[in-house]
């Protein structure tokens, strides 16, 4: 690209792909840019998931998504997203990572690994699922260890140790006692978390209460070695046989890559960036956020449903600035 394009939005998941409509209808020349696969978090998920929300909350652009049920799964999602992309001819660069970002006077830089490109404004919509939240004990690197869940049939026969009581943890719980695994959860916390959906949380509370799946609760992992665990537990230190861990603790943004483009933090206890809540630009000019990566560290805060305005707030604000 030789002259600058309007806008860049880096993250090809729902947010992106809403931003990117928005700027097809006001004929902004727009480029979206993804390093993985079209919406690459949501193709990670696990892949039995259900979405909490209904299927009329997860539309962008007012195009309908009709799911089997009234909450979709991932791969009627994967779908839905796909569909929108490619009927709207959207210009999408995919398995391409931007790797810096540079002001040039009135525009910027950006460095990618397949090209170079020079736009007036960026939109971050990069999520929040690539940079797990690590334990830091020992064992962790073990290859045994995971901050990712796919599929339970992996796990069957096998002593599981899921560590948090949170949806990604949950699911993965039953989904593993269901196909042969022996599971032992290991919570933080007195019970299952309230945010754990409605429909599931009677589910596991009930095999844990049954003894199907032992949870130990108010417990922390302290170590882990190739066959075995150690926790520690309100009632003292365990060691357990196990040849799994799933350590589904959580995840968070990418907050050096905001660093790096020098987007400041508003609040440095949760990590939430700096950006005017009626526009979403950021304290840098030109540069906006949308979606999940607003929250910081609060990443149950903005999720789909309420962030799909953000792409609306942001092209109307780009789209009145003069050239």
């Amino acid at each position: 690209m030789s002259q600058p394009v309007d806008v860049i939005i880096i993250g090809a998941g729902p947010i992106g792909i809403a931003c990117g409509l928005e700027a097809k209808k006001r004929n902004l020349n727009y480029l979206i840019i993804e390093k993985g696969p079209l919406v690459n978090s949501l193709y990670h998920y696990p892949t039995n998931m259900t979405f909490f929300s209904t299927s009329e909350k997860l539309e962008i652009d007012k195009i309908p998504f009709i799911s089997n049920s009234p909450k979709p799964t991932k791969r009627e999602a994967l779908e839905y997203y796909r569909r929108i992309a490619t009927s709207n001819n959207l210009h999408i660069n995919l398995f391409e990572k931007v790797e810096k970002v540079e002001k040039q006077n009135n525009n910027y830089q950006i460095t990618s690994s397949k090209s170079t490109y020079t736009c007036k404004n960026i939109i971050v919509a990069t999520g929040f699922y690539d940079i797990p939240n690590k334990l830091n004990i020992v064992g962790e690197e073990l290859t045994k260890v995971s901050h990712y869940y796919h599929d339970p049939h992996y796990y069957s026969g096998q002593n599981v140790a899921i560590v948090g009581a949170s949806n990604s943890s949950v699911d993965a719980a039953l989904e593993i006692f269901r196909k042969g695994g022996n599971v032992t959860m290991i919570v933080r916390g007195k019970e299952i978390g309230d945010r754990v959906k409605y429909w599931v949380r009677p589910d596991i509370v009930n095999r844990i209460k049954e003894g199907s799946i032992k949870a130990y609760f108010e417990s922390e992992l302290k170590e882990i070695r190739e066959n075995e665990i150690d926790i520690a537990t309100a009632s003292g230190n365990l060691t357990l046989k196990n040849d799994f861990v799933l350590a589904l603790t959580g995840y968070q943004p990418n907050f050096a890559f905001l660093n790096s483009m020098g987007i400041t933090l508003s609040d440095k206890e949760k990590k939430i960036p700096t950006y005017d809540s009626q526009t979403m630009e950021t304290n840098q000019k030109g540069i906006y956020l949308a979606g999940v990566i607003c929250g910081g560290l609060e990443t149950h805060k903005w999720f789909i449903e309420n962030s799909r305005i953000h792409a609306k707030m942001i092209m109307e604000n780009i789209d009145i600035k003069p050239n």
